[in-house]
């Protein structure tokens, strides 16, 4: 039996247990491009409304992956938040941004992704403004996503998928390993709190003095 639990909290927050898959790929038709994120994992539901503070990091990262790959010639297919799901799996939620880098041909002009067709991407971002009830690192396993930047309390993580199945900590990206992370982070709260442009002109200066 579904069974619902609202989260008081300052989102818009639902929990679900006991749900189907079907009814999970319904929920997914309703809200179709709705400013709603839904997680699944193990007939676990949950539905939030990002808040506002969400969107500064989450733009700040995608507008410096997309610069940092034109600067140094990476070939890039960004999917933005669309929905990665894995019904053998019992697993699926979106990202805030995500990114391939490597064999895009094999995704371009993918309508919806297909586990048996599709890989899952390079790089997964994900902005906690606040803590999730549905954890995601299991749901980004099964999806098989190899490396998470996870944005937290204005820190950014590198977490890379294990050979046992489980996320751990990285001091370098393995999408770009020639990348000081530290001084990559730094650039994301002058984009959230400063003018873009001049943050995107710095960034593009740095960038292009990184050693291959």
């Amino acid at each position: 039996m579904t069974t619902l639990t609202e989260i008081h909290d300052e989102r818009q927050h639902l929990v679900l247990t006991g749900v189907s898959w079907a009814y999970y790929e319904q929920t997914l038709k309703e809200i179709g491009n709705q400013p709603i994120r839904v997680a699944f994992l193990d007939g676990v539901m949950e539905l939030m409304s990002p808040l506002p503070q969400h969107e500064g990091p989450k733009k700040a990262i995608a507008s410096l992956v997309v610069l940092m790959a034109v600067e140094r010639q990476i070939p890039l297919k960004s999917l933005g938040s669309s929905t990665f799901r894995r019904e053998q799996k019992a697993a699926g939620s979106e990202p805030d941004e995500c990114f391939y880098f490597n064999e895009i041909d094999s995704v371009r002009g993918m309508k919806r992704f297909d586990p048996a067709v599709h890989r899952a991407p390079d790089l997964w971002v994900e902005v906690d403004v606040l803590n999730p009830s549905v954890p995601r690192e299991p749901i980004y396993a099964r999806l098989g996503v190899p490396e998470v930047w996870r944005y937290e309390h204005n820190r950014l993580t590198v977490r890379l998928l294990t050979a046992s199945g489980i996320y751990a900590d990285s001091a370098t990206s393995a999408v770009f390993p020639f990348l000081p992370m530290a001084e990559f982070a730094a650039f994301i709260p002058k984009m959230i709190d400063g003018d873009e442009l001049t943050t995107l002109t710095e960034f593009r200066q740095w960038v292009g003095g990184l050693l291959a």
